[in-house]
């Protein structure tokens, strides 16, 4: 039986950092706009789901994440915690006793990484098939 899905590969081996995610993304998936995602965990859920950059909504799609075991590794504990302590020097902006929790969780081994995140967002959506390499 044919594969009706369209793949996008992601190269993990590009991927040193939650900025480089970012570049890795608009390159595989928003190469054709004129403009780009910025690094927001809720517009790279909002770009999975909507139609634009080069996903229709709710088109069959394939992710292929190449070295995903090397973006597992930079998107990790270390990168989670200076992401969330970032957003601690914004306090006008978010939510400071929640970030507290969430970097309270991961020194106790119970908070999701960044990576982690990531891939629970890709897995939400029903019509995205994951591939591991």
């Amino acid at each position: 039986m044919k594969n009706h899905r369209k793949t996008f590969i992601i190269h993990g081996a590009k991927i040193q950092d939650i900025e480089t995610f970012f570049e890795e993304v608009n390159d595989v998936f928003m190469a054709d706009e004129d403009w780009k995602l910025g690094q927001s965990l809720d517009a790279f859920d909002d770009m999975l789901y909507r139609s634009y950059g080069k996903i229709n909504k709710d088109e069959a799609i394939e992710i292929i994440w190449k070295d995903i075991d090397l973006s597992e590794n930079v998107l990790g504990l270390e990168t989670t915690r200076l992401f969330y302590k970032k957003k601690l020097s914004q306090p006008e902006i978010f939510d400071i006793k929640l970030i507290n929790e969430n970097i309270e969780n991961l020194t106790n081994g119970i908070g999701k990484t960044y990576f982690e995140i990531i891939i629970e967002i890709i897995e939400a959506h029903s019509n995205i098939l994951l591939i591991k390499q």
